[in-house]
Formats: structure tokens, sequence, C-alpha cells
């Protein structure tokens, strides 16, 4: 079976989560971005575009193109749960999801078609049901390869779907402008136009001195592209994009200390899972259900990102703080943590970051004695504290 590779891109995808939410902005230029002095274009809706407003333009010069233009700060939260909402719709189709981004991911939908039929008829389902589930559009590029894909999703934008095989290769690929391909960007393009190579066409039928000239021993493989050959496999996410755990309680908890201590339990449970497949976390996540099932989420992004149980308890026993100082009364049913944001741990600390992210020589110790003698072996004594204050209150 012919390979059948899709891109999947959300379209403006910022700019459009604001529109939907806010409907008097629609249709007007709108810059989703830092409003103050050094603030940055994140994102950029397609009426503010016309002007020649980009993402990661400085906001002063977005403006000076667009006086008229409305900026608004990025949600990151609201963008992440969205997100959230496309990749779950991506993975009820095929398991083989490489993300690029909260917006963008390559699908690979070879095997599905035996049950789901034509990538074509694919394609089409997933941008309907991006639409039914978060009002939002999707262009997709179709093609036997990533290469091709992401080139075609970009040929219909916004809300598109194009196609790109054996037929109509060469017709679509080489007179596009040869910026299209990955590797030229703005500091080797004008040393590809010197050598006379301003077309996928040109790239494609260059003799060997064009290429050396324009992008020296790497112009076989730029040839290549120009070609539409790519054997690039799709890489599925190989790591959990977050580790969770949550605990129902048999009796509703009121107590104070009893909560947080029920917190440090499971904060103390994601961070040894989190540390065993060597990953660091830059945001916890704290799930909070009340008696009447009404469910509430606190979240915190974590700079630099750490392993460490200490940090991601502190931070986690605040949150659920911050809730019950509005709810003080609220009986709770559950609880439960998420860490998110993961990297892989290096060992190496970011030279840029202001506080080192080394892992704890506690946590390190207690992990190991878990290993040796099982999980049960140690419990931390804030947890211990908690239940039996909780113990002799209620005696």
């Amino acid at each position: 079976m012919n390979r059948a590779i899709l891109h999947v891109d959300m379209d403006a995808f910022y700019a459009s989560v604001e529109e939907r939410d806010d409907p008097q902005l629609r249709g007007k230029p709108l810059i989703v971005g830092g409003t103050l002095g050094r603030g940055v274009v994140a994102a950029a809706n397609y009426a503010v575009r016309r002007f020649g407003v980009r993402s990661a333009m400085p906001i002063g010069e977005a403006l000076r193109r667009c006086p008229e233009a409305i900026c608004v700060p990025p949600r990151m939260r609201v963008y992440q749960a969205v997100s959230a909402e496309v990749f779950e719709i991506f993975h009820d189709f095929t398991p083989l999801v490489e993300g690029l981004s909260l917006d963008e991911a390559f699908l690979d939908v070879t095997a599905s078609q035996r049950l789901l039929g034509p990538a074509d008829g694919i394609a089409a389902q997933i941008r309907a049901r991006i639409r039914a589930k978060t009002a939002l559009t999707a262009s997709v590029g179709i093609a036997p390869n990533k290469l091709l894909a992401k080139i075609a999703s970009d040929l219909n934008k916004p809300d598109g779907l194009f196609r790109i095989g054996a037929d109509n290769l060469r017709t679509i690929l080489d007179p596009l402008p040869v910026e299209r391909l990955f590797g030229i960007g703005p500091k080797t393009l004008p040393g590809v136009r010197a050598a006379g190579i301003h077309t996928c066409g040109d790239l494609r039928r260059a003799d060997e001195q064009m290429l050396w000239q324009a992008f020296g021993k790497h112009g076989e493989a730029m040839r290549q592209r120009a070609a539409g050959i790519d054997a690039r496999p799709v890489v599925a996410d190989t790591c959990d994009k977050s580790i969770s755990a949550e605990e129902t309680f048999q009796v509703d908890l009121r107590e104070p200390r009893r909560l947080r201590a029920e917190l440090i339990g499971l904060v103390d449970r994601v961070a040894g899972r989190l540390r065993a497949q060597d990953l660091r976390a830059g945001k916890l996540l704290v799930k909070i259900r009340r008696q009447d099932f009404k469910t509430y989420t606190r979240q915190r992004a974590i700079d630099p990102a750490t392993n460490e149980t200490g940090a991601f308890c502190r931070i986690a026993v605040e949150l659920l703080d911050e809730w019950r100082r509005l709810q003080p009364q609220a009986a709770v049913r559950l609880l439960g943590c998420g860490l998110g944001g993961l990297q892989v741990d290096t060992g190496q600390a970011d030279l840029f970051s202001a506080a080192p992210a080394d892992s704890s020589p506690l946590d390190a110790a207690v992990d190991d004695i878990r290993r040796r003698f099982g999980s049960g072996s140690l419990t931390r004594a804030s947890r211990l504290h908690g239940a039996s204050r909780l113990h002799r209150g209620s005696s």
C-alpha cells in the first residue's frame, strides 16, 4: 500500500481561538502577543497578515504596519486545552501522530485506509471533527511523504484540503519558489538565487556546479527535496505528554491538613514516575472534584523544568490553598496531580536559567530505597503529619 501522510495545520490557531471566544474580534486585524514595549507577535489572524504582520515580529513594527490592529495577550492554558482536544481527534484515526507544535502534526494514515477508506476521506473527516468539537478550522495536506504533505497543507489555506501525488507532483512542485523547501531560509536564499536557482524546478534540474555554489556538500540532498523525495517516517510521540495520578476518597474531605497530605502523596507518586523515565516537567496541574461532582483544575508553569519532589509539592499545595480560599467549606471527593511540559533529562542545567534544576539528593536516595525494597517502604513525613492531626481531631 502506498504511504499516505497527512500534515494537519490549524489556521491562525491562537488568533482563531481568540476570535471564537470573543465574536467581536472576528474579521478585525488581530494580534496575539506581548502588548508592552518589547513584546512580539505570537500569532496574527489573516486580516492583519495582509499588512505584512507575521509571527515573531516586534509589536511596535506590527502596529506601524497596521495601526488599527487589536492586540490581546496570549492565553496559553486555553490554547493547550484546545490543542489537547485536537490531538485526541488525531489519535482516533491513527496511533502514528507526530506533533510539531500545539497546532500542527504529521499523521501516517497508511494502515488506517484499510478500515476508514482513502486518505482524502480521512482528511475530510478529521477537519469536520475538529470544526464540530472546537469551532475552529484546519488545513490538511495529503501526500506520500512528510515533505510534500507539509507543502500541500499550505497551498489551500485557510480551511483547505490539498493533495500532492504522482499525478500532479511536477505540476505543483516545479513552479514553487525554492524557499518553500525546508533548509532554505533568509540567510541561505541570496546565495541560492545568485547560483541561478529560483524555483524547485530549477533546483531539481541544477547541474553539479550550481548545486555546489548554492549548497556546498548538501547540494544533492537539497535536489532530492526539490524532486519531492523524503523517506523520513512519522515518528509517534514516544513519551507521555503528561504523567498524572488521582485519588477518589471513600469519605469526602474538608480538613485542610488532610487535603494537603493526600495531595503531597499524589505529587510524590507522579514525581517518582517522572524520574524513572528520565524526564523533567515544566508544568504542574492540580485537579479538584467537589462533593457535587463539579471539577476544577489549577496549573502553573515551572521554569526551569525540574524533577524535584519538593518543588512540585510546594507548587501543588499553593494551588490547592488558592482554590480553598475561594470556597473554604467545600467537601472534596477527588484530588489529582499531573505533570506536563515533559522534557528529557539530559543531566545538564539550563545555562540561561535563573536557578539550577538539579535533582535533589533526597529524591535520589528515596528512589533507590523504593527500587530495592518496594514503593511502600518510605512515606513522606508531611503525609503522616497531616493524617495524624486529622485522626486526633476526629477522635
